[in-house]
């Protein structure tokens, strides 16, 4: 029997492909992502799918935004899915084919998708899916799971998930089609939501302490330089004897 990784195994074949420091504000955020993922990849019931997919691409996405050095965001990212087991690119197309497809669903079709009452063509993909996780007698539901949802029905319509009453109606449906609880699922996502509103709070307070010290350091370095360059004597005027 093959021996199951430990986090300490994710986390160390982590580091293994992202060697440089992540940054305070947002190490928090990918170590919780990571263990996260983790547990989600040793769990007997759990089965990869492209609304996963897209909740794991959407929130690591949203969460680093501002990351600096901006490069370093696609090796943290794949650090992250390499950890695991799985290539970067599996998310990333993953989520980008039903980003399109959300692009050309109303709010109403999306429901009813993802509730099981309706199948257009154009949706088939989407309709597949929900119906293998329909049928499945053990899916394990996750938050990552939810913030796809979530997403997914915010690219169809981005005023549908600011109207509390129009998020909770929607999602009704749709987690009685998939069987997970309604309940679960919208505190997940309030959970979500708080937090990026408070990264995105975080990140506007360190940029502004980066804008106070490089300006100080502006300073000090024209304070310095004024110094080392003391100003130019005028030529001595010569007099007529």
């Amino acid at each position: 029997m093959d021996n199951v990784p430990t986090v300490s195994d994710t986390k160390r074949a982590f580091y293994k492909v992202h060697t440089r420091p992540i940054n305070s504000i947002y190490r928090r955020v990918v170590e919780e992502l990571m263990v996260e993922m983790h547990l989600l990849s040793v769990n007997v019931n759990f089965k990869y799918d492209p609304i996963y997919a897209l909740g794991v691409v959407s929130s690591y996405d949203r969460f680093m935004q501002g990351y600096r050095p901006e490069a370093d965001k696609a090796s943290i990212f794949r650090a992250l899915t390499g950890a695991i087991g799985v290539e970067p690119q599996q998310y990333r197309q993953d989520a980008q084919s039903l980003e399109s497809l959300a692009a050309n669903l109303s709010a109403n079709e999306a429901i009813a998708v993802l509730g099981g009452s309706e199948s257009p063509e154009k949706a088939s993909q989407l309709s597949k899916i929900v119906e293998e996780i329909a049928a499945s007698e053990h899916f394990k539901y996750s938050r990552l799971f939810a913030i796809g949802l979530y997403v997914f029905l915010e690219l169809t319509d981005p005023d549908l998930v600011k109207d509390e009453t129009r998020l909770k109606e929607a999602l009704e449906p749709i987690c009685a089609k998939l069987g997970i609880l309604p309940e679960k699922t919208q505190k997940d996502l309030e959970l979500y939501r708080s937090n990026l509103e408070k990264m995105v709070q975080a990140q506007i307070v360190m940029e502004d302490i980066l804008k106070a010290d490089r300006k100080k350091r502006q300073e000090r370095e024209e304070a310095k330089n004024a110094v080392a360059t003391p100003p130019s004597d005028s030529p001595d005027e010569t007099t007529s004897e």
